[in-house]
């Protein structure tokens, strides 16, 4: 696949899909407190491929693969003997097996080292640095069409995947997640990645987990257009316990100023479910 053209044969925003853990979760699937929903992956893997598939008949255009927590700080801190090699390959192939009569391009999930909404940095910059390019590595050559940074909020980790994804020509799209102040939860202001982002060439830059009121803010301080998929989840961004807090069609209404032609995809985070997707997917299909 062309490096710098994916997006661009689409006349039309992707429709990126929901959430995949907080579903696992609401059906009783296994969550870990480390690993979180990508034990699935070894442990029910028709459970997972369940959800991949419904969300593609729900009509997504991108299938984002369960790997959020994959990676190898996740898995030296889980304390559990599982090789990272054959965790990777069998997390992406049972997304690539759900795939079957459409194309569909396979986002690679790629998570922050450490906890996605804590603030303090504990693990050392090697151990940071080696986390991101095994994992990317890993997901790109087991067959990922690119690699979606997601909720990542420290500087440091956007500094080596921008600069590791740009110099190894792999596709990617840095999401990010910030505070209240537009700041990341390492400081900087958010304004001031994005130009630092865009130097290194992305496919796009999204936005992921915050609220519609928060994605607002940061549109009126930013000329970059950006693709996002936002927080559908009740109470705190941070509760282990994640249920659907907004319903489709309220969903849609928040968002759809924001859906336009200059995006390159759309969906729902943390919460959300197949009929947000449903509905996403009827009113681009309206507009374009």
């Amino acid at each position: 696949m062309d490096y710098n053209n994916i997006f661009l044969n689409y006349q039309k925003p992707l429709l990126v899909d929901g959430a995949i853990g907080s579903l696992i979760q609401q059906r009783g699937g296994f969550i870990d407190d480390i690993l979180w929903s990508s034990k699935a992956n070894l442990i029910q893997p028709e459970l997972v491929k369940t959800i991949y598939m419904e969300y593609i008949s729900a009509g997504c255009d991108i299938k984002t693969t369960n790997t959020f927590r994959t990676n190898h700080v996740a898995l030296l801190q889980s304390g559990e003997d599982i090789n990272i090699e054959e965790f990777v390959k069998v997390s992406v192939n049972i997304c690539k097996e759900s795939i079957v009569d459409k194309r569909i391009l396979i986002a690679g999930s790629n998570a922050p080292s450490e906890d996605c909404y804590q603030k303090e940095r504990i693990v050392a910059y090697p151990l940071l640095e080696y986390n991101h390019k095994k994992h990317i590595e890993l997901l790109w050559e087991n067959g990922c069409d690119f690699i979606l940074n997601e909720t990542q909020s420290h500087f440091d980790e956007i500094k080596i995947i921008s600069k590791f994804c740009s110099r190894n020509k792999i596709p990617f799209v840095i999401s990010l997640f910030f505070d209240d102040n537009l700041r990341l939860l390492s400081g900087e202001l958010v304004r001031e990645v994005i130009d630092f982002i865009s130097e290194y060439n992305p496919l796009c830059l999204s936005v992921n987990c915050i609220s519609d009121k928060l994605f607002k803010k940061l549109n009126g301080q930013t000329d970059k257009r950006l693709s996002f998929y936002l927080n559908c989840g009740s109470g705190n961004y941070s509760d282990t316990a994640i249920k659907c807090g907004i319903d489709a069609e309220n969903y849609l209404e928040q968002i759809k100023s924001y859906i336009t032609k200059d995006i390159n995809f759309v969906g729902a985070c943390c919460g959300s479910n197949t009929s947000h997707i449903k509905t996403l997917r009827s009113y681009i299909d309206s507009l374009y």
